[in-house]
């Protein structure tokens, strides 16, 4: 029997494993949840076992457990990890989902008229790791497995991965391996393939404005004193120009842009302008003049404010100048820019926009760095072969716009490159109410990854 014969004899039997993990609310955000994450990763060891992977085992952490499971067929053979996690995003609001959360239904969708599995965790990530489980599993039972391969799976990757780092640092030599490979990240379209070859980094910042020990009366003191909301909404506008540059110095330093060639693939991509619009339901779109919007929303920094708050903000009204104003900015980093050293900017030019009077707070919440996959390595031009051969077309390499901060730290720490080879849309609502998977796609990469493995085999051998 091969590969592919396998899966189209188990398709039925694969979605069933995969709505059990579905029905898990492994949620790692809330220690109400505790016991489901960690039922989830004990369903994925076992899935794991099943496929056929030898030294499946759980790696306690100080928070949820790590799966990792390896085949090891001939040490003189390459090495493929592959990377996911089994923890999910909260449901909230529970009001907005059509259906259970945590009880996967098909439904047929216009983009997806063979179905789609909705549900949280379909696309991110339970439905796009499994698909690594079964492709293995297809290729092991049919006696194809044509090098090594590593499974390390967490349970944290929804709140910054805290305990995954000091885990790798410490089984380096458990996870030696050529190349790591992620599903993700997104694809284009059915008929356009893409891989994700860049991840924006983040630097996120809490800041604040203090301009007085309590808050005052609006008549007695309006018009006198500073208003901390006003000063605060002036100095985070002041952060971009009128072409939304951001103006804090030495910010572009470490910006490099990709290849023309790669440019150009991205700007001739299928691009719908109001079928961008219409997926979060945005009334208009903006940026930096001269750039496509996938240039926008992948080879270019951002600023953005995430929230801002201060004085009442009750029901009813009440007249004041509030002493303090808060608000939380985030900067998503491109190509070699270091998270810590942007922090450092951004604090050392918010707080002179403030004028003598005002106290100024500013913390660097969190971070990473962004990550490039190169385009002219053995590893791109392997998955590059494989989308090419389930799609009858090249795959356009991407930049995209969100970050998954621990594959720094792979390249970093295990000194391989990771390919990113995602199989949703950008359109399958990941942290939002009906997130959804489609059928067509969770059974596409099922049938990609064992090209990306013969693949990268044969280049590796040539």
């Amino acid at each position: 029997m091969t590969t592919t014969q396998y899966i189209d004899a188990n398709r039925d039997r694969f979605l069933d494993e995969l709505f059990t993990l579905l029905r898990i609310p492994s949620v790692s955000t809330t220690t109400e949840h505790d016991d489901d994450t960690h039922q989830c990763a004990v369903h994925v060891q076992e899935y794991l076992v099943r496929a056929g992977l030898d030294k499946a085992a759980l790696y306690p952490t100080d928070g949820h457990p790590i799966v990792y499971a390896e085949k090891i067929i001939d040490e003189k053979l390459p090495t493929i990890l592959v990377y996911g996690h089994y923890d999910v995003q909260p449901a909230d609001p529970l009001d907005e989902w059509n259906s259970d959360p945590f009880e996967p239904v098909i439904k047929k969708t216009d983009l997806h008229p063979d179905g789609a599995i909705f549900g949280r965790g379909t696309t991110d990530d339970k439905g796009q790791m499994f698909l690594h489980v079964k492709a293995v599993e297809a290729m092991i039972q049919t006696d194809n497995l044509p090098c090594n391969v590593k499974f390390m799976i967490e349970g944290e990757e929804e709140i910054g991965s805290a305990h995954l780092e000091p885990f790798i640092r410490k089984h380096k030599e458990m996870l030696k391996s050529d190349v790591i490979l992620v599903s993700d990240t997104s694809l284009l379209s059915k008929k356009v393939p893409s891989i994700t070859v860049g991840l924006r980094g983040l630097a996120y910042m809490d800041v604040s404005v203090q301009t007085a020990r309590a808050d005052m009366h609006s008549g007695l003191f309006g018009g006198a004193v500073a208003n901390p909301i006003n000063t605060l909404a002036k100095m985070i506008a002041s952060l971009k120009d009128d072409d939304n540059k951001i103006t804090i110095p030495g910010f572009y330093d470490d910006v490099h842009f990709p290849s023309d060639r790669d440019r150009k693939m991205m700007r001739n991509a299928p691009f719908d302008e109001q079928e961008y619009m219409d997926s979060p339901g945005v009334y208009g779109l903006e940026g930096r003049e001269g750039f496509h919007t996938y240039e926008r929303t992948g080879i270019l920094p951002t600023l953005d404010c995430n929230g801002i708050w201060g004085g009442f903000m009750g029901e009813g009204s009440k007249t004041i100048i509030p002493a303090k104003a808060s608000a939380k900015i985030s900067m998503r980093l491109v190509s070699t820019q270091d998270w810590h050293k942007i922090a450092d900017q951004f604090t050392e030019h918010f707080k002179s926009l403030a004028p003598e009077y005002a106290k100024v707070t500013v913390t660097a919440h969190h971070g990473g760095n962004p990550y490039v996959t190169p385009t002219d390595t053995v590893e791109y031009r392997a998955a590059a072969a494989a989308m090419k051969d389930s799609f009858g077309v090249e795959p356009v390499p991407m930049y995209e716009g969100g970050s998954i901060p621990i594959i720094a730290k792979f390249k970093e720490i295990l000194e391989v490159e990771t390919i990113l080879m995602g199989f949703g849309f950008d359109t399958d609502g990941l942290h939002s109410p009906n997130e959804h998977f489609g059928l067509w796609n969770f059974y596409k990469g099922i049938e990609t990854v064992p090209g990306f493995y013969k693949h990268y085999v044969a280049m590796k051998q040539a």
